[in-house]
C-alpha cells in the first residue's frame, strides 16, 4: 500500500520552475531517496508533500488521503507527517525529553516519548539539552521528535549535511536501523549518491525539476537509462559499439545486452567492472595491454588509470593490493557487467 502519490506535481517561483510533473509512490515500510544535484527541485518536492508549499498543478496523498490537489489543502500538522530538518530545529531551552515530548501536545504521553527515545538510543540522556550532544545525538533527538505521534511517514531533508565525513557513514547505518525496526516509511532528499545508494530500498534521480529514472539502487547504477544518470551516479567510462542480437561489439570485447537495443551504441563501463593483472587474464580470450598513468589510492581500495596501446584511457577500482604505480605495464580485461546506451551525439547536452 503507498503511504506517499504524487501525481503530476508541479509548482514555479515566478518565471522558474522548480517541480515539473513529478509522479512518486512511496510504498508503506519502504525508505526512499530523492537524489538530485542542487536546483534540482527535490527539497521542494518534499516542501510539497509536507504542505510547506502549494503545488500549482497535481495532486499529493499520504496514506492514501487526497491532502492537496483539486481545491484541496491540508495543513502540515494535519498530515500526519514527521519531519527532520536539516539543521535539526531543536529547541534549545527544551530538555532532550522536552523537545520529543513538543511533538506530542499540551499533555504529552511520557511513555511515549521513553519508547521513542529508547528506539533512537538515547534513553539515559533525556534531561541533557541540545548543546550537550554531538552532531549524531541532535539528529537522533530530530527523528525520536518526528517519530513520537507516530506518523505515516518520516521526511528528511539533507539529514547527514551538518556531519562530518567520519560521523556520516556511522550516523547514516544508525538511522537505518531505527527506521527499519520502528518499521518507518521514510523519503529523504541529499544530494550525495553513495548515501542514497547505501541507504535506500528506492531511489528516484531527479533533473531540472522531473524523474529522471526511478528504481532500486542496483538498477539506477547498473543500469542507467540516460547518459545524464550513469555520469552522475558515479565513475564511468563510454566506448563506442555496435549491438545486434542481445551483444554488443566495442573495442574491449564482446558482451550481453538488452535485445531491444540494435546499431550503433554507447558502452558504458564502470570502474569496478575494469581488471588488471600482470599476465594475461585468468579464463579470459580477450584482454589488453596497458600502462598505469595515474592513482588514487585510499587504503581500502585504489582508482586506477590505465591507457591502453590504442590511446583511450579506462578508470579501474578495486582492491588496496595488489598496489599499482604509474609507469607499471599491465593486462587489462572487462571482469564485471557493462551497459548500454543508444549512441548519443558527441555535442548532446549531459
Amino acid at each position: 500500500m503507498s503511504v506517499i502519490e504524487s501525481d503530476g506535481l508541479s509548482k514555479s517561483f515566478g518565471a522558474t520552475t522548480a517541480v515539473d510533473g513529478v509522479d512518486l509512490l512511496v510504498e508503506r515500510g519502504m525508505l526512499c531517496a530523492l537524489l538530485g544535484p542542487s536546483g534540482c527541485g527535490k527539497t521542494t518536492t518534499l516542501r510539497l508533500i509536507a504542505g510547506f508549499e502549494r503545488p500549482d498543478a497535481g495532486r499529493v496523498l499520504v496514506g492514501e488521503r487526497l491532502v492537496a490537489g483539486g481545491g484541496t489543502f491540508v495543513a502540515p500538522e494535519r498530515r500526519r507527517i514527521g519531519m527532520v530538518f536539516q539543521d535539526y530545529a531543536l529547541f534549545p531551552h527544551l530538555s532532550v525529553e522536552g523537545n520529543v515530548a513538543y511533538a506530542l501536545g499540551r499533555s504529552p504521553d511520557r511513555a511515549r516519548v521513553s519508547e521513542v527515545l529508547a528506539l533512537v538510543g538515547l534513553e539515559s540522556l533525556g534531561d541533557r539539552h541540545p548543546h550537550e550532544l554531538s552532531g549524531g545525538e541532535q539528529q537522533r533527538v530530530a527523528l525520536a521528535r518526528a517519530m513520537a505521534p507516530s506518523p505515516e511517514v518520516i521526511l528528511l531533508d539533507e539529514p547527514f549535511s551538518n556531519l562530518d565525513a567520519a560521523l556520516r557513514t556511522r550516523v547514516r547505518r544508525e538511522l537505518r536501523e531505527i527506521l527499519v525496526a520502528a518499521e518507518m516509511t521514510a523519503l529523504f532528499v541529499t544530494h550525495d549518491q553513495e548515501e542514497a545508494l547505501s541507504l535506500a530500498d528506492r531511489v528516484a534521480v531527479m533533473r531540472n525539476g522531473r524523474i529522471e529514472q526511478e528504481g532500486t539502487p542496483e538498477e539506477v547504477y547498473g543500469r542507467p537509462r540516460t547518459h545524464w544518470v550513469a555520469d552522475f551516479l558515479g565513475d564511468a567510462e563510454s566506448v563506442p559499439g555496435v549491438a545486434a542480437g542481445g551483444a554488443v561489439e566495442c573495442e574491449l570485447g564482446r558482451f550481453p545486452i538488452p535485445k531491444e537495443l540494435e546499431g550503433d551504441v554507447d558502452v558504458l563501463v564502470r570502474p569496478e567492472s575494469v581488471a588488471l593483472g600482470a599476465g594475461p587474464a585468468p579464463g579470459r580470450d580477450r584482454s589488453h595491454e596497458g600502462v598505469v598513468v595515474a592513482r588514487e589510492y585510499y587504503g581500502h581500495d585504489q582508482l586506477v588509470v590505465v591507457e591502453l596501446a590504442s590511446g583511450r584511457r579506462l578508470r579501474s577500482r578495486s582492491m588496496g593490493f595488489p598496489i599499482w604505480h604509474p609507469g607499471d605495464r599491465v593486462r587489462v580485461w572487462i571482469e564485471g557487467p557493462v551497459n548500454a546506451l543508444a549512441a548519443e551525439p558527441a555535442s548532446a547536452p549531459r
